[in-house]
């Protein structure tokens, strides 16, 4: 079996992606997809950096983009409309009422800040050092698991993300991903295995294998995604994607249209 979808794909709006969304297409093709999912940046809500993230102001410009690419490659390829949200404590109506204005197939809900500290944001790594590990884990993982709960995301993305530079608990935090787990299925997410872990210095797909069999173990349904920012990268990794779910004891994964669960397809 092969896996046939990507729901993790950015475009030039965000700031920091490449290439033209019919590149993006074209290699989902040639990788053998069927379909792909768009999901770039949606704009913060707690403040403007044009460099990782859309603006206000380019929504609908990327609703129209994903429009003129379903258009053009209808019946070649299916294209789902997605969006990548942050979820930041205190912001949740500025955030939902983003979401609420488009209708998706799919929302990714991230964390990519701990107390409004970018813990993945290359400028702002020198923090690491005055911080204990584990606890950071511990944050983010409360992150986690109010993003989940605040009703607002479909499929949380890479939720290890703060494993990214290689900084590693510091203690056993086993029990807090098993209650991130206990959360997730409470609140009927799914999560992604992503690839792009595997082309950052970490070097290892989010999330790490022993979370995954957790999230298997819990009853929470997969997706996959390459996390892709330049064309080259869509479906970058599956094969070893494919074992890796495999391995965490995954036998099936999920398809979304309008917010839901469409169907599971068997790995």
């Amino acid at each position: 079996m092969s896996i046939i979808s990507d729901y993790h794909i950015h475009t030039k709006l965000c700031g920091h992606a490449i290439g033209e969304l019919s590149e993006y297409a074209d290699q989902a093709i040639k990788t053998g997809l069927k379909e792909i999912g768009i999901s770039d940046h949606a704009p913060l809500v707690s403040h403007e950096n044009p460099e990782i993230t859309m603006s206000f102001y380019d929504l609908p410009v990327y609703h129209k983009m994903i429009e003129a690419l379903k258009s053009e490659y209808s019946g070649k390829l299916l294209i789902k409309f997605g969006i990548e949200a942050d979820f930041i404590e205190g912001y949740e109506d500025k955030t939902k009422a983003i979401l609420d204005a488009y209708p998706y197939d799919y929302v990714i809900g991230s964390v990519h800040y701990v107390d409004m500290w970018g813990f993945d944001n290359p400028d702002e790594q020198d923090k690491w050092k005055e911080k204990k590990i584990s606890s950071v884990y511990r944050a983010y993982h409360e992150n986690l698991q109010k993003c989940a709960l605040s009703g607002m995301y479909d499929i949380m993305g890479h939720v290890d993300l703060v494993k990214k530079y290689g900084h590693r608990p510091d203690e056993d935090i086993t029990a807090v991903v098993e209650e991130t787990a206990r959360v997730f299925k409470e609140s009927n997410v799914a999560i992604e295995i992503n690839t792009s872990g595997l082309r950052k210095p970490v070097g290892e797909i989010y999330p790490s294998l022993s979370d995954l069999k957790i999230y298997c173990a819990a009853g929470i349904p997969i997706v996959f995604g390459s996390d892709s920012h330049a064309p080259n990268q869509v479906g970058c990794d599956y094969d070893k994607a494919l074992i890796y779910a495999g391995s965490a004891g995954y036998k099936e994964y999920a398809l979304f249209k309008e917010r839901k669960i469409d169907s599971m397809v068997g790995l």
